[in-house]
């Protein structure tokens, strides 16, 4: 994987294989930060990086100039790699939470964006961006990107915009519910 733009533009992170995690294609994540930049000012903006895995996500927008990035994720080896970059690009703004996802969201304070890429094989779609919504985590301006696969609809839930095709790549963009 490597970083798109930003500061730390061009920079390969290679992930150990050991990690047997599926980090979000460079052609996924640059078409998403082109949608991200007519959107939003990246210095502006506080972030949460849900399901973590390499930290890929993480990495693009500390090195785009976010100054607050939180992500959260379960597995210890997954979160070592992640405080490996951070100290190795010295990513100061980046705090690693290592923590269940649904944990984490029932104390979460507020964030202008929420990414969110579960594992394909996730079977909690609903109970995520339901809690999200319910739990009112999104400023008012806020985005929530759900990563998943062709198979997952959200499209019901409150709050809907869009979702997004790249490849296998699935976004789906919602906004704080008006109800």
């Amino acid at each position: 994987m490597r970083i798109i733009s930003g500061k730390y533009r061009g920079r390969h992170i290679q992930a150990p294989k050991s990690l047997n995690l599926r980090p979000t294609t460079d052609l996924a994540k640059e078409s998403l930060f082109n949608i991200l930049n007519n959107r939003i000012y990246f210095e502006e903006v506080k972030v949460l990086d849900l399901f973590a895995g390499t930290g890929n996500i993480s990495y693009e927008f500390v090195s785009r100039g976010c100054a607050d990035v939180t992500c959260v994720e379960q597995n210890y080896r997954s979160i070592k790699f992640i405080k490996e970059i951070k100290n190795l690009l010295q990513l100061d703004a980046l705090k690693i939470v290592q923590s269940d996802v649904f944990l984490f969201l029932k104390h979460a304070s507020k964030y202008d964006i929420i990414f969110a890429d579960p594992p394909y094989d996730f079977g909690k779609y609903p109970e995520l961006v339901e809690l999200i919504i319910e739990k009112n985590i999104l400023n008012e301006e806020g985005l929530l990107i759900i990563e998943h696969p062709r198979d997952i609809v959200l499209s019901a839930f409150p709050g809907f915009m869009e979702t997004r095709r790249y490849g296998k790549v699935h976004f789906s963009f919602f906004t704080p519910s008006e109800s």
